[in-house]
């Protein structure tokens, strides 16, 4: 299967950074997509790598400290293992930030990609279900 333009992109944007950043961007990406095969890659907003099923599932932006991965929908999912460690003031996005050496649990970080994907999908039933009602 050919890649998309939007996943050479992201090929592009991991082989430019080639430190721990790179190195980051690949690795949370291998694990979103062993949780969800089916997830589709997108290249938005001049240069962000961006996972949807359903909507959007996370973001994928590096930054000289940290790689962060903004989950829109983040304060309405379940976060037993406190992934979640920025943007917590808001009432609807979460981040992790991960920092150079920062460990992530991969298990609840699937966990928390298939939660994501969830409530993508239970969003696009009530949009669904009220176009209905009308």
């Amino acid at each position: 299967m050919a890649k998309s333009a939007a996943s050479a992109n992201i090929d592009a944007r991991i082989a430019a950074l080639d430190d721990w950043r790179g190195e980051t961007l690949a690795r949370v990406r291998t694990l979103i997509h062993d949780a969800d095969p089916d997830i589709v890659e997108e290249w938005k907003w001049r240069g962000v790598p961006v996972w949807e099923d359903d909507g959007i599932v996370c973001t994928g932006e590096t930054y000289k400290q940290v790689v962060k991965l903004t989950f829109p929908r983040g304060a309405a999912l379940p976060d037993p293992k406190k992934l979640f460690n920025a943007s917590l003031d808001g009432n609807v996005r979460r981040a992790i930030d991960i920092p150079e050496g920062g460990k992530l649990d991969e298990t609840a970080f699937k966990t928390l990609i298939l939660a994501a994907v969830a409530a993508n999908k239970e969003a696009l039933a009530e949009r669904a279900a009220k176009k209905k009602k009308r």
